[in-house]
């Protein structure tokens, strides 16, 4: 599945669960002798009865991450129709916390807004000659902006200042044309994913930081390589909702050689 060109392979864990999912991560998101993709996602029954799945995720090197704002989209369009849940709205449970989604068939097909709870603001810090706004969701985020994000040394610094000092669990990387009050642009370096064409959590970033840092509306539009998402950041609950889209792209059944 992909949300805005995250994509990953996501397995129905309801019976079984992997072995060693982080090394099969690595295996299956190899787009050359794999099957290719951002990472694996498992979707779990969930722990607390009074949610409705659960969801691990491990990035293309093997390591586990907290959240995925594009994935969970996509479980929640997953479970909506493979595991028939109706209930509105949908609460997936995720190493960043529980989240709330709402989902609906639109003109332009499915989309899902998550509540992405509360952005935490970490100080600011200045790497490379560049000053970068350092925010939490749940997973880290270090966004500086840039003239033109199309000429952003994205492959370059990005995997350098993902593993800085400055952030001891590694950090996404995002790089942010501001086009106006309500249009930015991203490219981002995903932690132990690489340069990916959308970024959630990243999206959600990035958006907190214009609104700070550049007097940005409070419902914007993320342009990312992969397509569209629109971030809101409420004033009245200070809690980030973001909408965007999420596609099947092809399923199978997988044997792993042991």
């Amino acid at each position: 599945m992909q949300g805005a060109g995250n994509d990953y392979v996501y397995i129905d864990c309801r019976e079984n669960t992997p072995e060693n999912p982080g090394e099969l991560a690595k295996r299956v998101s190899n787009r050359h002798f794999g099957i290719g993709s951002d990472g694996l996602v498992l979707i779990l029954p969930p722990l607390n009865s009074e949610n409705h799945a659960r969801m691990q995720m491990f990035n293309a090197d093997g390591s586990e991450a907290e959240m995925c704002g594009n994935a969970i989209r996509c479980v929640a369009r997953f479970v909506r129709e493979k595991w028939n849940l109706t209930a509105a709205p949908l609460k997936i449970e995720t190493k960043a916390g529980v989240k709330t989604i709402q989902t609906k068939n639109g003109e332009n097909g499915f989309l899902a807004a998550v509540d992405m709870g509360e952005p935490v603001l970490e100080g600011e810090a200045t790497l490379n000659g560049k000053l970068f706004t350092k925010i939490s969701m749940g997973n880290p985020h270090a966004v500086t902006f840039v003239d033109k994000v199309a000429n952003a040394p994205v492959l370059t610094e990005g995997p350098v200042l993902e593993m800085d000092k400055e952030f001891p669990k590694k950090s996404n990387i995002e790089f942010v044309e501001y086009l106006n009050s309500k249009h930015i642009k991203m490219r981002v370096w995903e932690r132990g994913a690489g340069e990916t064409l959308a970024c959630g959590t990243g999206a959600c970033a990035a958006a907190v930081a214009a609104i700070l840092n550049r007097g940005a509306e409070r419902t914007l539009t993320v342009e990312l390589l992969g397509g569209n998402l629109i971030i809101e950041w409420n004033s009245e609950t200070n809690r980030i909702i973001m909408t965007g889209p999420a596609e099947f792209v092809f399923e199978g059944d997988l044997c792993v050689s042991r």
